[in-house]
């Protein structure tokens, strides 16, 4: 957004769309692989502190708000909904030609990645204070790939232009209108559900390794039972 390619996506419906699979899928999908909470926290300034973070994720509307937000139900809508939000023709439009309400897309579109790729891609289990289990979240991401699907399909399938914003704003370079719907249509279609595809296998890789690692807590704690049961034994017969 604070780059040359900003001006493109500005004037090109498919650079537009590549833009939000940056930031509503890609960039917040990586953020949320690499679980960097603790290093974050570790950067806030000194003028800040991490007293002051604490303080205001404390506040009882912060955790309402969050947990709403992350809501099994709400989660899912919101980052579907948001994509056919801002690409409905009219609102697009809207959209295109007001300043302010370019930077409310952008923006909106980033910060719900986060908030969406954190709460899938969180590695700890419910019992670790996930906000849901592995097997509703691989349900929840297979889930919100078909929607994203038929929305890529109408727009890559139309014969009809659909965004004629472009044409009033002016497109970067001499391309078909249909064909530069049709990429843009494409990209919201194909390599955005890859995202959910690549999601689920990761999910259900930490789902088993963490299987693994209770059942491995599990036999030591029940080695750790068995060697205090005869521990007693054993030094009674030494005395």
């Amino acid at each position: 957004m604070q780059a040359h390619f900003d001006y493109l996506s500005q004037h090109m419906f498919y650079l537009h769309r590549l833009q939000h699979l940056v930031l509503h899928h890609l960039g917040p999908f990586l953020i949320a692989l690499s679980a960097p909470l603790a290093v974050m926290a570790a950067g806030v300034p000194a003028r800040i502190g991490t007293g002051a973070i604490e303080r205001f994720w404390r506040l009882p509307v912060t955790r309402i708000g969050y947990r709403l937000l992350q809501n099994t139900l709400v989660a899912p809508v919101l980052f579907v909904g948001l994509i056919w939000f801002w690409l409905n023709s009219r609102i697009h439009f809207d959209a295109m030609l007001s300043e302010p309400l370019y930077w409310v897309m952008n923006w909106s579109m980033l910060i719900d990645g986060l908030l969406f790729w954190i709460l899938m891609l969180d590695p700890r289990t419910r019992g670790e204070g996930a906000l849901l289990g592995f097997g509703l979240r691989i349900l929840i991401v297979l889930a919100a790939m078909v929607p994203q699907m038929l929305i890529g399909a109408r727009i890559a399938l139309s014969e009809r232009d659909l965004y004629d914003v472009y044409a009033v704003c002016g497109r970067a370079w001499d391309i078909d209108p249909l064909r530069d719907q049709h990429i843009g249509g494409l990209i919201t279609w194909i390599p955005a559900a890859m995202m959910h595809v690549i999601a689920a296998p990761i999910l259900i890789g930490r789902w088993a390794r963490s299987d693994r690692n209770i059942a491995g807590r599990s036999r030591a704690s029940s080695a750790c039972a068995a060697m205090r049961r005869r521990w007693p034994r054993s030094r009674a017969a030494t005395a």
